[in-house]
């Protein structure tokens, strides 16, 4: 699935949001309770939406950003010739045949959307539409265009990359502006329009459905979008989606895209019920936090669940845990499955990370857990999530060989790597040298897969050089004991097995096995 703009919606609501005066005294919001009429449609027919656009565009308004970078050039393939200094001059470096390319700045701009929410020029967008477009990039300035073509030079006031919203301000008064409405009572097949500056082209208004609530789509831990199929395009991102009474419930932040990498009908916004309080928080110079467990979950798909006989979309499971942080302060531990927090479910339309995201930092949780097939409940006292650049995480590849890797060696004659050969694989024990050959972090401790049978599903899921820590929470350092627990599996009439596997410096993940017939 590829995104363009993806980013993260749910956010933390964290102490009570300050008051905020949107509007002078005596001025009425563009979508004020009963300035908008209502029409009857004709039976089968949706009604006409040019009133209530002719209201509305007025408030949304495009947004550019002006910015610069610093690319470094590719080093002169001609340097130590006769033909350094030449070509090296042709390509735009300095002439000294050295073959080091001289960094240049270049210039850049970004295209989005916003809605003013207030008379004196309060304008809310997508971070990602005013944010650096590439790493060391810097803004110099940000430009808001009305929908008569007036310019604005706007100042920035706050931004939340976690939520993917910012706040800007221009110096003017007496502008048209909207209010957000309730997100919370939108239901699955109401009209919505959306109103935005796709592709750079000038405002443009779509109109369609709202076509899901809660959609996940993988973004992050707030993660809980409107979904619709109103077109929303690359420059949509930042502008307003509107119920049928005017009111903002969405604020469009992402699109599902074909090859063409535009609209194909699958659009998604952060709900206003979740925008609104950050917007507050931004203006009022408050700072957001959030909550934060420390652990790294993982739902529970079809062959995790049959192989742990765990329920289907009710909990996840826990793949890694963070020392020191709220969760092994509780005492979770990886292959615990958390069902409950705080007395609401985990489900796939409320993951264990939005209703975390959601706690305020220093909150006493109950936590309902499932440990090796037993409930049992622990108490976390939840902790501050980190910056998203604290939390981002770079994946190693494997940059060795893997000649130390052999095909199953001594251990592949053992009845342990005989049972484990159901799973359709050939392990070792893992060595020193073996993890230093496949990338994998000197502290993991586990067996090494060293062949696959590709006809297995083993073979879709699993490759050469994956190292299996546990199975069915179980530890496994050598063929023996992974042989064990799938012989245990296969005795208790499961066809599944629950693997935790490691592939070189990415963090670990479950993975349901099935066994060979």
């Amino acid at each position: 699935m590829r995104y363009a703009y993806a980013i993260t919606g749910a956010l933390l609501l964290s102490g009570a949001a300050a008051a905020v005066t949107l509007s002078p005294p005596g001025q009425t919001a563009q979508n004020e309770p009963g300035a908008i009429a209502a029409t009857v449609p004709r039976p089968g027919a949706p009604m006409s939406f040019a009133d209530m656009v002719a209201k509305l565009q007025p408030a949304v308004v495009n947004i550019s950003t002006s910015q610069h970078i610093q690319v470094q050039q590719q080093a002169n393939p001609f340097a130590g010739t006769p033909f350094g200094d030449l070509f090296g001059q042709l390509n735009g470096q300095q002439g000294d045949g050295s073959g080091n390319g001289q960094p240049q700045t270049r210039e850049a701009q970004s295209l989005g959307s916003g809605f003013l929410i207030s008379a004196d020029g309060y304008i809310v967008t997508n971070n990602h539409v005013v944010a650096p477009g590439a790493k060391g990039a810097t803004v110099d300035s940000i430009t808001v265009i009305m929908i008569d073509r007036k310019e604005y030079k706007a100042k920035l006031i706050g931004r939340d990359p976690t939520s993917d919203l910012a706040l800007l301000k221009i110096d003017a008064t007496n502008l048209p502006y909207v209010r957000f409405g309730d997100s919370e009572h939108a239901r699955v097949g109401d009209w919505v329009i959306a109103i935005g500056n796709p592709f750079g082209i000038g405002s443009t208004v779509t109109a369609g459905i709202v076509s899901a609530l809660h959609r996940v789509t993988g973004a992050g831990a707030y993660d809980r979008f409107i979904q619709t199929d109103a077109a929303i395009n690359q420059g949509n991102s930042g502008g307003p989606m509107f119920d049928m009474n005017g009111n903002v419930i969405g604020i469009n932040s992402q699109i599902f895209a074909g090859q063409s990498g535009g609209n194909i009908g699958i659009g998604f916004a952060i709900p206003a019920g979740d925008a609104k309080p950050v917007i507050e928080k931004l203006m009022s110079g408050t700072k957001i936090a959030r909550g934060y467990l420390g652990v790294g979950p993982q739902p529970i798909d079809d062959d995790i669940g049959a192989a742990l006989n765990l329920p289907k979309n009710h909990g996840e499971i826990l793949r890694s845990i963070e020392p020191g942080e709220a969760a092994a302060k509780a005492g979770l531990q990886v292959g615990d499955v958390v069902v409950r927090v705080g007395g609401k479910d985990v489900t796939p339309d409320q993951s264990l990370s939005y209703l975390v995201a959601n706690t305020a930092p220093g909150t006493r949780v109950p936590l309902d857990v499932i440990r090796n097939g037993k409930a049992m409940s622990l108490t976390a006292t939840i902790g501050t999530r980190p910056s998203e650049d604290q939390l981002a995480a770079i994946a190693g590849g494997n940059n060795g060989d893997d000649d130390a890797l052999g095909n199953g060696g001594d251990d592949s004659k053992s009845p342990g790597q005989a049972s484990a050969n159901a799973l359709g694989l050939s392990v070792q024990s893992l060595t020193p040298q073996i993890a230093r050959s496949i990338g994998v972090d000197s502290t993991v401790r586990g067996v090494v897969i060293a062949s696959v049978d590709q006809s297995t599903d083993a073979g879709q899921k699993l490759k050469r050089g994956d190292v299996i820590v546990a199975a069915n929470g179980t530890q496994t350092t050598t063929p023996a004991q992974l042989g064990a627990v799938v012989a245990a599996a296969k005795q208790a009439g499961r066809d599944q097995v629950a693997l935790l596997v490691v592939r070189a410096k990415s963090p670990p993940v479950f993975v349901g096995i099935k066994l060979r017939k």
